[in-house]
């Protein structure tokens, strides 16, 4: 089968096409053939992973050496990037249960990755789901790492109808995923919090209001807030917390171990609450639920490139160069 295969850290130029041998499913596994997968920020930071500055690590310091050690700390280990992938099963092991060959599904692989490739094997009980059926392979696969990480923060924070809600980073994977969640299906009033260039993309998810972050800093607005999402981790509690309203919470997608000592100190004192995405659960039913509501029609799947395996280099480099106004799609 063919691969998407990088064998040293570096520019998007490493990525070559290659021939791999394809992999046979295990008994509770099922063998997907993969029709589409995306380019997320992960998948380049993996790329690039040995010349990665500290600064630009969205983790705990404490978790940077045993990630290198993980993804290879000279060359990669996992040599095939891809962490969300939409396909059908062609074989299944003989203890699934929950699935059947022909069946369209969509899902997540995490830091495992390997979904740049026309086949891959998923276990029967990983994050896995029937796709959307009124989605094309494309479509669906642009949703499934947003609706688990941004599902599983929003119901930690309590999120609640007619709230206040900032998306900070509002255009990314998790960011546009939380932005139609808290409006569509919770009833909040959204914020979004982007660059200029995406801002009326912010617009079309369905955001009440945006804001340019290189003109404007939401934090001395004089705005309040329920919540306040934070993607990337660029803000800072003592920044925020000025803007929450009482009872607010402030919700890391990354973060450092400061906000996680911030997170253990807010559990028992004040009201304001810190949530890391080290305390959430996300999995299977955030990925669900975020299905039917893409069925309801209550979620957009906005593409604004694809590009076929053979063109993954260039892929990488129009998300690395920021020009990107949705997701940008490797068709496989």
């Amino acid at each position: 089968m063919k691969a998407i295969v990088y064998e040293r850290y570096g520019p998007p130029e490493v990525l070559e096409l290659k021939e791999v041998e394809k992999p046979v499913p295990k008994d509770r596994e099922m063998l997907i053939k993969n029709h589409a997968t995306t380019v997320n920020y992960g998948d380049v930071v993996a790329r690039n992973f040995k010349n990665i500055p500290l600064r630009e690590f969205h983790m705990p310091l404490l978790l940077v050496f045993p990630t290198k050690i993980s993804f290879g700390m000279s060359k990669p280990r996992i040599k095939i990037l891809g962490s969300v992938f939409a396909g059908e099963i062609e074989a299944v092991g003989k203890d699934v249960k929950r699935f059947k060959e022909g069946d369209q599904v969509f899902g997540y692989l995490g830091q495992s990755m390997g979904a740049y490739a026309q086949y891959l094997c998923v276990p029967e009980k990983g994050m896995v789901t029937i796709k959307p059926a009124n989605t094309t392979y494309e479509e669906a696969v642009i949703h499934p790492y947003g609706a688990i990480m941004a599902g599983s923060l929003l119901r930690k924070g309590k999120i609640q109808k007619g709230q206040k809600v900032l998306i900070n980073g509002a255009s990314g994977g998790i960011g546009s995923a939380a932005v139609q969640l808290a409006k569509s299906h919770y009833g909040a009033e959204v914020t979004g919090v982007c660059g200029a260039p995406r801002l009326e993309f912010v617009k079309s998810l369905g955001a009440d209001k945006v804001i340019d972050y290189t003109q404007e800093d939401f934090t001395t607005q004089g705005e309040t807030y329920d919540l306040v999402f934070d993607i990337l981790g660029k803000s800072s509690f003592s920044q925020v917390k000025n803007c929450l309203k009482p009872k607010g919470r402030y919700l890391l997608a990354s973060f450092k171990m400061r906000k996680v000592m911030q997170m253990l100190r807010t559990k028992f004192f004040g009201s304001k609450k810190v949530i890391c995405a080290l305390a959430i659960g996300g999995g299977t039913d955030d990925l669900v639920f975020f299905k039917e509501l893409i069925e309801a029609g209550k979620i957009k799947s906005i593409i604004d490139k694809s590009y076929p395996m053979e063109q993954a280099a260039e892929a990488h480099r129009y998300v690395e160069e920021g020009h990107a106004r949705g997701k940008v799609v490797i068709t496989v």
